[in-house]
């Protein structure tokens, strides 16, 4: 088990975390199984970049899971000599969290068992490259020592899951792996090949439906704008069309940013790729729900890149809502919409509705002319930083 010390301090176990999660597993324990991204080329993606993959071994792997096991036993010690019994309640939890000797690693562990979710998210970027046999020690191994687990989840690649068979995923699944979260990004054979995702339309259909015939639960990403100018409708439609044929538990919504970490950055310098202005993006938000057919799946718009959090539902019960709110942005005025986007990628606005709000709608009246004063009117580029920042 590795530890971590300071001088006058108590050794302290410690375990390896990787650098992202999805928004959904933002309560969930952080374990990681291998670190960065197998393949690594994907011209939107600035996470991995320059970093070398590779997969832990079982024995660290297991090191870890004891890691956090001895600090679950480290807590329930603190707690029977405060006097509550092993339970960490509120004043438990707030000890750790501003004690000066408790390290990052006891503070998460506190924080996860305290919400009592019990979620545990796999990290990095496609777990499921490991070995089945490799993974189904390692999740039982997980289960064993830890109790009390709800959920564990985990990123994969389309391109390596369609190279699994239906009886391998079973596998893992009844080993402890209940749900995956695949980067779909787009339907469009096109647009898949021009920003290097390394696969296909095809595998995107024949992995979700085997991860759904495995038992586990499944999150599609796809990602408004990245077919740019050029190839909006096509991603659009093709992307409904791979979901519809799918039909998965979630599809997760990430709009497009390009940051200037990106590779996609420079064919954006170039107009090799000319992005889609907040306003087509949603319209191609708009044109993508009206595709979907047949499915009965939530879409989520749970992270702020998401020029509208409000187009969120069920289908097909809830599909005329979304299109509603879409409608009703689309309907405000230029300087309405200005104003909605700036408190949007500012953080200070969720809804449409928050917007209409006196004092807020003051605050961003007046953070608007402070900016194109000092901007010289070049507000459109504070607004694109703004967003870009949450990357």
């Amino acid at each position: 088990m590795r530890t971590i010390s300071r001088a006058g301090e108590m050794m302290t176990p410690s375990f390896e975390q990787g650098p992202i999660r999805p928004p959904s597993e933002a309560g969930s324990l952080l374990l990681r199984f291998t670190r960065n991204c197998p393949w690594n080329k994907c011209t939107f993606c600035p996470v991995y970049k320059k970093r070398e993959f590779s997969r832990r071994s079982l024995e660290e792997i297991r090191q870890d899971i004891d890691a956090v096991r001895s600090i679950l036993d480290s807590l329930q010690s603190l707690s029977w000599s405060m006097g509550y019994g092993g339970r960490l309640d509120r004043e438990v939890l707030n000890t750790v969290l501003t004690g000066s000797s408790y390290d990052h690693c006891t503070r998460q562990v506190a924080v996860w068992y305290f919400s009592g979710k019990g979620t545990v998210f796999i990290q990095d970027a496609n777990s499921l490259i490991l070995p089945t046999s490799f993974l189904v020690q390692a999740l039982r191994y997980l289960k064993e020592k830890i109790p009390g687990i709800s959920r564990v989840t985990s990123y994969a690649r389309s391109s390596t899951l369609a190279r699994r068979s239906l009886e391998e995923l079973k596998e893992i699944f009844h080993a402890g792996l209940d749900r995956i979260h695949i980067g779909l990004e787009s339907g469009s054979d096109r647009v898949l090949k021009r920003v290097k995702k390394g696969t296909t339309a095809k595998d995107h259909i024949d992995a979700g439906r085997k991860v759904i015939e495995a038992g586990m639960t499944l999150s599609e990403y796809i990602m408004p704008g990245l077919g740019g100018q050029d190839l909006s409708r096509e991603h659009a439609v093709e992307t409904a069309r791979v979901l519809n044929a799918i039909d998965p538990h979630y599809i997760r919504l990430r709009s497009l940013r390009v940051p200037p970490h990106a590779p996609l950055y420079v064919e954006k310098l170039s107009r090799r790729f000319v992005p889609l202005s907040d306003d087509d993006t949603v319209r191609e938000i708009r044109l993508f729900i009206q595709s979907l057919e047949g499915i009965h799946s939530t879409l989520t718009s749970d992270h702020i890149m998401n020029l509208l959090e409000e187009v969120q539902g069920s289908f097909p019960e809830d599909r005329q809502a979304m299109i509603d709110v879409i409608d009703r942005y689309l309907a405000m005025p230029p300087e309405e919409k200005l104003l909605f986007r700036l408190g949007r990628r500012g953080g200070a606005l969720r809804s449409l509705d928050d917007l209409y709000n006196p004092s807020m709608r003051r605050r961003l009246e007046s953070a608007l002319s402070d900016l194109a004063v000092r901007t010289g009117s070049d507000v459109e580029r504070i607004i694109t930083e703004l967003g870009d920042q949450y990357i």
